[in-house]
């Protein structure tokens, strides 16, 4: 594995991120996988450079990567004269994946607004459904002025 000393001091936070990200619902060894690549040098990293900062075998680390991969966080990118393909985070990878989390939300809402008609004879669970529908259209409605805040702060440079 190659690398300056500071990937190796960002192990631990990168587990703890790891394990933040699995308690939210992300499977755990993807969860691992992308938070080595957060921590990963320039050139990120082969399979076997994961396996190794992991501790896990091969095979853990190419179930990961393909996870990774079909949800669009990571990217194999090959490097011209290594026979090895590296692997990184695909550029703002948080960025899009709560930019293009508007519709969900807004199709959440919806659903929300069903579950709450088909329970008009229980008050409690309609209040429930609508609670949430009014929530993920608070997110769909926030979350591109948020994305404009982000980009303004970005490129202001804070």
């Amino acid at each position: 594995m190659s690398g300056a000393g500071g990937e190796h001091r960002a192990i631990e936070p990168a587990e703890q991120a790891a394990a933040m990200m699995t308690a939210a619902g992300m499977p755990r060894m993807p969860a691992r996988v992308m938070m080595a690549l957060v921590a990963a040098p320039g050139e990120g990293y082969t399979a076997a450079d994961l396996a190794d900062r992991l501790g896990v075998s091969a095979a853990a680390v190419s179930g990961a990567v393909r996870y990774l991969q079909r949800v669009h966080f990571i990217r194999r990118r090959a490097v011209p004269g290594d026979r090895r393909d590296r692997y990184e985070l695909v550029p703002e990878v948080f960025y899009g994946s709560m930019t293009s989390n508007t519709a969900l939300y807004e199709h959440s809402a919806d659903l929300m607004d069903r579950i709450a008609d088909e329970t008009s004879d229980d008050a409690v669970a309609q209040e429930r459904a609508a609670e949430m529908a009014a929530f993920f259209r608070f997110l769909a409605e926030r979350m591109p002025r948020l994305i404009d805040e982000w980009e303004h702060r970005r490129s202001a440079g804070a």
